[in-house]
């Protein structure tokens, strides 16, 4: 049984074929790449509320999530929580932090059981130092990362609860940052209320009048993502 009296990091094994299937990465990786690689990653069981990455530690793993959901997030000077944005499954992040062997300037947090896997800086960088499929897959992290945090920012600054809801929808359910998505976002009203700054009641509310245009549906367990475009549209 895993507990929060145990570091994550203790509780680290590897990962078996199932959950190698899930690293979106390693297919782009050539077979001799993939022998040097596999044998280093890790996976562990984070439970709700732990702190996987936390400010001002120096980053020594890159992290995938394969499954649950995570929360990026920093605190202000007077205590208050500034959530960024939800690490859905199939995604890898703190590809910046890695790259420059630097201290970590957010928090990521697991809201429920999840399983996080990682990969050794030392080997993140041998593959960025040898593969070619491998660096266009962080260039191409990168590239979605700076649209997402765009997305953040203008879901932030708007006051229509509806908008934002939608665009915060539309970031977890990124193909390309989030592939073990797909249609079926697994997601909890409350979870969403905590990733996108609003309480249970506006969330319902929005999610409510989403699925009147059409855009999702709700169903038990999570909500499908009818329509991913037209939740990214600023404007509908």
């Amino acid at each position: 049984m895993s507990d929060l009296t145990t570091p994550l990091h203790q509780r680290r094994r590897p990962l078996e074929p199932g959950e190698l299937a899930q690293v979106p990465w390693l297919p782009r990786l050539t077979p001799a790449e993939q022998e040097r690689t596999v044998p280093e990653l890790r996976i562990g069981e984070a439970l709700p509320g732990e702190v996987i990455c936390r400010i001002g530690r120096p980053a020594t793993y890159w992290f995938g999530l394969v499954d649950g959901l995570l929360k990026m997030s920093t605190d202000t000077a007077r205590g208050q929580t500034i959530t960024y944005t939800g690490v859905s499954p199939g995604g890898w992040f703190g590809e910046g932090t890695a790259l420059k062997r630097e201290a970590y300037r957010y928090n990521i947090q697991a809201l429920r059981r999840s399983r996080v896997a990682g990969l050794p800086l030392d080997t993140f960088h041998w593959l960025l130092d040898h593969s070619i499929g491998f660096n266009r897959f962080v260039m191409n992290q990168f590239n979605e990362r700076l649209a997402q945090f765009i997305t953040t920012i203008e879901a932030d600054r708007t006051p229509n609860p509806e908008q934002r809801v939608a665009r915060n929808l539309a970031a977890l359910a990124n193909p390309a940052l989030f592939p073990g998505v797909g249609q079926l976002l697994r997601i909890t009203q409350q979870e969403l209320a905590y990733l996108v700054g609003l309480s249970r009641q506006r969330v319902n509310e929005a999610l409510k009048a989403l699925a009147a245009r059409g855009l999702i549906q709700i169903e038990y367990g999570g909500l499908r993502i009818v329509d991913l475009a037209a939740l990214r549209n600023q404007s509908f």
